[in-house]
């Protein structure tokens, strides 16, 4: 898996996850952890916030019951960090960087979609308040039929739904159980972020900083249309 299967290529169909990928959402996530435990009178596990990275916030809310020995509060706990996360964002939706460029770009040569492991009500009012919605033919969420990442459900039905095989799609994705997703899907994958040492690092066919990353908007570009 090498940066040449993205610039060599020309997908014909985008998928973003939105959470730490369009939308500048983790630190939401991160601070609605926070106050989810302080609110039950309990501290936050040492490297809690990369284990919860891109986790449904179900299993986040047993993962949290999990480590901190109250098993009865697991729906208590997702329900509160859903609530409290989604006043967040309300307060202070921003886009990552170079993400609404990327979008815009996209969305004139290709069909979008996004694959989430949020409600689908916090998605679409965080993409519509950004200005972003209306490039996405589709919103894929998890819910009862569609398992949240890593499972692959997710990236496979976004893929169906903008009318092309998983290989010819290219997902963009900023965690690990994202990336996760989308490879077992079978679509190519860009990571945003550092690149880990392997295992990790091959979950992406290339990684960047960021989407404002000037080779990928050039790759964008020439591969995508002007």
């Amino acid at each position: 898996m090498t940066a040449h299967r993205i610039f060599s290529w020309s997908p014909s169909a985008l998928v973003f996850d939105c959470d730490g990928t369009l939308m500048d959402t983790e630190r939401h996530w991160q601070e609605a952890r926070t106050l989810t435990f302080r609110l039950y009178g309990l501290a936050s596990p040492a490297g809690f916030a990369d284990r919860a990275k891109g986790v449904h916030y179900i299993e986040c809310g047993a993962l949290m019951a999990r480590e901190t020995g109250k098993p009865d509060l697991a729906g208590d706990f997702a329900d509160t960090l859903l609530s409290t996360f989604t006043a967040l964002v309300e307060e202070d939706p921003v886009t990552m960087p170079g993400a609404a460029a990327l979008v815009r770009l996209a969305a004139r040569h290709r069909p979008l979609a996004v694959a989430s492991n949020c409600p689908r009500a916090t998605v679409e009012s965080c993409l519509d308040r950004a200005g972003l919605l209306g490039c996405f033919q589709h919103v894929v969420v998890a819910g009862e039929e569609v398992r949240p990442k890593p499972e692959p459900d997710v990236y496979r039905a976004a893929a169906r739904l903008c009318g092309v095989p998983p290989e010819e799609a290219l997902a963009v994705e900023d965690s690990l159980t994202g990336m996760e997703s989308a490879r077992r899907a079978g679509l190519r994958v860009i990571g945003i972020g550092t690149r880990p040492p392997d295992p990790d690092g091959a979950q992406a066919d290339l990684w960047v900083t960021s989407l404002a990353d000037p080779e990928l908007l050039s790759w964008a570009r020439s591969r995508l249309g002007p």
